[in-house]
């Protein structure tokens, strides 16, 4: 089975022109900063996850990969590999999102991990895929405050729509943490409503986006998801200390952990970047194949 990991460096100088001139401002820190954990997340995925055969690594340009990136192990996939090119360049994840299917050669059965996303205990495909149908909590809301909330209803009702089900207020929103997915499935319903995807498309995340959830919805509505919570643990640097941070990764009580960038200050962003670097290589000290 495949992993996919989208990856963005903020600090690549070539990346940065690209957003500077397609977005005409400087970048957002805390969207794009690179904390240098990438090589824990694969680490993790090695020891934790031994299904997994192969990672895709989703970039922008070649210059995002890490020197340290072992591209024997891994796949390094461009946005131009498989997203429109009069699209590109393009700063939103949720755009990139409604392509990730399409890498070619790509697993039937796949995960999908944002780059602040670690496995930290030991996993088993079963708890993905029980009997081979993707899993993952889905939790039914009714009303939604603030963008984020919107895209996801937004996405909830355009896989309605693919599926001839009536509009609503009632959305699932899919538990935030490493989505088990269906290419086939995927492929299936970007061919049904692709026009309305290529309408959204934007270089920056707007309202009019769809993201990921929108594949999720249309597995569940079908029956082809069911719903059950996956072991995750979410943090936010603006909610909680590094130290409790540090001291979860040292002793999880999950198999996988979320860590969200916030605004701050850059001495706080480097006492932060060292204490969990630290950390992870205390808990993950051993090179993974994905490693040169």
């Amino acid at each position: 089975m495949d992993a996919i990991v989208t990856y963005v460096d903020g600090l690549d100088p070539l990346w940065q022109k690209d957003y500077e001139r397609t977005v005409g401002k400087k970048i957002l820190d805390k969207r794009f900063r690179d904390w240098g954990t990438l090589k824990y997340h694969f680490r993790g995925l090695e020891k934790y996850m031994p299904f997994i055969d192969r990672i895709h690594l989703v970039v922008a340009r070649d210059s995002q990969v890490p020197e340290w990136v072992n591209r024997k192990t891994v796949n390094v996939v461009l946005h131009e590999d498989i997203m429109p090119k009069e699209n590109l360049p393009t700063f939103n994840s949720s755009m990139i999102e409604m392509f990730l299917h399409r890498i070619p050669d790509l697993t039937e059965r796949f995960l999908y991990f944002n780059d602040d996303m670690y496995t930290v205990k030991p996993c088993k495909f079963e708890d993905f895929f029980p009997d081979g149908v993707p899993a993952m909590k889905f939790s039914h809301n009714f009303l939604y405050f603030g963008d984020f909330r919107y895209l996801v209803h937004h996405s909830d009702s355009l896989a309605r729509k693919a599926l001839g089900m009536p509009a609503t207020c009632h959305y699932v929103r899919p538990q935030h943490t490493a989505s088990p997915m269906l290419k086939s499935q995927c492929d299936e319903l970007y061919a049904k409503v692709l026009p309305e995807i290529m309408e959204s498309l934007s270089p920056l995340r707007t309202r009019a986006n769809y993201n990921q959830y929108l594949f999720l919805d249309y597995m569940y509505y079908q029956g082809k998801a069911r719903s059950r919570r996956l072991s995750n643990k979410h943090f936010s640097l603006a909610a909680h200390s590094i130290d409790k941070i540090c001291e979860f990764l040292r002793n999880p009580s999950t198999k996988m952990v979320c860590i969200n960038d916030v605004h701050m200050t850059n001495d706080k962003f480097l006492d932060c970047r060292e204490k969990l670097l630290a950390a992870f290589e205390e808990i993950l000290p051993e090179k993974s194949r994905f490693e040169l």
